[in-house]
C-alpha cells in the first residue's frame, strides 16, 4: 500500500494505513524530481510524503 500526501494530510494518511494495513507505515520523503509529477491522494495539491510498507 502506497499513499502520497501533502502536509495537511500526513495524519490521515498516517491512521489510514495503520487502520487498514495493521502495521505501522515507513514515512519517506518524496524527490524533489519526483514531487512535479506527483499529487496528494486526498486533494490536488503537490505531494510531500509517500507512506508505504516498502
Amino acid at each position: 500500500m502506497n499513499i502520497n500526501c501533502c502536509q495537511t494530510h500526513i495524519e490521515h494518511a498516517l491512521d489510514m494505513f495503520v487502520a487498514k494495513q495493521n502495521t505501522f507505515p515507513i514515512l519517506t520523503e518524496i524527490s524533489d524530481e519526483e514531487k512535479l509529477s506527483t499529487k496528494c491522494d486526498y486533494c490536488d495539491v503537490v505531494a510531500i510524503y509517500l507512506v508505504a510498507n516498502e
